[in-house]
């Protein structure tokens, strides 16, 4: 496996759909690209008990390890593996255990703040910023946490007026200024076909050398066998470039 090539970040409001966008584009190609949810660089709160921590404001920069971050995506476009820690959003806190990450062609990071620090926007080739209306998010992320996280609607709707909405307004939503590409309303298809084409494209180029050594190896006889009919990803007929735009 290759040293990445290219890293995107995907930023955007709670309950945007940059999740989803970042599933998209990732699952056909997941053998070459690494997915690192923000989520699981907040900080390690073992330290506090479950009532302190319910009281901490995770939609503000402060609440997140941002040095271990760089550091694991240095590590990344290093060629170097990685442990991702994990967190379990029902404790408010990180997982006992890690999951180990090996560098890919690509490394998709994704979270509100993936465009907030300088260090980490500087490692991304490709800026996303998911626009969805406040309305359609906030019905979003009351769904997905009384659903899915088993929290009590006057608990989730209480955090969103206290800590969710100001600090989107005050440090998510001017991160939009650094975006290359703005999606609106969550997953739009067109925007989501277009960076599904350029993961595939960044991720080519390992399988367009195992094309060409294929169709070079030698006969019994010591000569090269015919060359084959070009070959593309879709099964077309005309060979792909190594790295194509």
């Amino acid at each position: 496996m290759s040293i990445p090539s290219f890293v995107i970040g995907i930023a955007g409001g709670t309950g945007a759909g940059k999740t989803t966008v970042a599933r998209e584009i990732t699952e056909a190609r997941s053998d070459s690209v690494t997915r690192i949810p923000m989520d699981n660089y907040y900080k390690d709160l073992s330290h506090l008990d479950f009532e302190e921590r319910t009281e901490i404001n995770y939609d503000h920069p402060s609440a997140f390890e941002w040095e271990l971050l760089r550091d694991h995506l240095d590590s990344l476009l290093s060629g170097q593996s990685i442990e991702m820690p994990q967190y379990d959003f029902s404790v408010h806190n990180r997982k006992d255990e890690r999951v180990t990450i090996e560098p890919t062609d690509v490394v998709v990071l994704e979270g509100i703040l993936a465009l907030y620090d300088s260090e980490v926007n500087e490692m991304l080739d490709l800026q996303v910023y998911v626009e969805t209306d406040a309305d359609v998010r906030i019905l979003r992320r009351i769904e997905r946490d009384v659903v899915d996280r088993g929290r009590d609607l006057e608990g989730v709707m209480d955090q969103y007026l206290s800590t969710v909405k100001p600090m989107h307004e005050q440090f998510v939503e001017p991160t939009k200024k650094h975006a290359d590409l703005i999606i609106p309303e969550g997953a739009n298809r067109v925007a989501v076909n277009l960076l599904e084409e350029k993961v595939r494209a960044e991720t080519r180029t390992e399988h367009a050398w195992d094309v060409e050594e294929e169709i070079r190896l030698p006969t019994d006889e010591g000569t090269e066998r015919p060359e084959a009919p070009a070959a593309t990803p879709d099964g077309g007929g005309e060979r792909w470039s190594e790295k194509s735009e």
